[in-house]
């Protein structure tokens, strides 16, 4: 007999996906630079790609997960109402993005250069947030991709600053080359590894 209001036995843990079809995803969402596939392209700041892979551990491709990027616009201010300047950012900057890596693991953004903007923790970098869901995973991974363009940005972020020095190297997207007439940039991110090699991530 069921007793009303007895305690359940808890359940067992069960890991992030692989729960997305791939109606999951629509054309364009991993292109932050338009409010919608229809929409033109923002007109304001540098266009980039980012890109990279997701490793397990081992090396191994970490296939079908899913990577959300939030970021500011180019003059450093995000679409929304907790940011002071808000009614100044670009109309046409979505500022966030769902790409989905492919059988290589890889994924890609196109994106604008953020800019840099003040924090009550200190000045922040030109920098994009990254989230990672993925079977095997208990919870969305979520990590901070920074740009070598700012050296000097980067060093008095307090972001990157929590981070061990030794680490920090980790967080800072490579130079790629060009594609599609844009600047690349490459950021690949392991889920699991050395010490020295896997990606630093933070508490979301």
């Amino acid at each position: 007999m069921i007793r009303p209001n007895a305690p359940l036995p808890p359940t067992a843990w069960h890991t992030i996906g692989p729960f997305f079809p791939r109606t999951f995803f629509r054309e364009g969402d991993n292109d932050l630079t338009r409010l919608s596939a229809e929409a033109a392209p923002t007109a304001r700041g540098e266009h980039i790609l980012l890109r990279g892979r997701v490793l397990e551990e081992g090396g191994r491709p970490c296939v079908n997960a899913v990577l959300e990027a939030w970021q500011a616009d180019a003059a450093g201010r995000f679409r929304h109402p907790l940011d002071p300047g808000w009614r100044e950012a670009d109309p046409d900057f979505l500022g966030w993005g769902r790409a989905w890596t492919d059988a290589e693991g890889a994924y890609s953004f196109r994106t604008v250069m953020p800019g840099g903007y003040a924090d009550p923790a200190g000045p922040r970098a030109p920098h994009v947030d990254l989230a990672v869901l993925a079977s095997g995973i208990m919870r969305r991974l979520v990590t901070t991709v920074f740009f070598p363009d700012f050296p000097d940005a980067n060093e008095a972020d307090p972001v990157l600053r929590a981070v061990p020095e030794g680490l920090r190297h980790l967080l800072v997207a490579r130079p790629d080359g060009r594609s599609e007439g844009l600047r690349a940039f490459r950021f690949d991110l392991l889920l699991r590894g050395a010490p020295d090699a896997e990606t630093p991530f933070f508490v979301d």
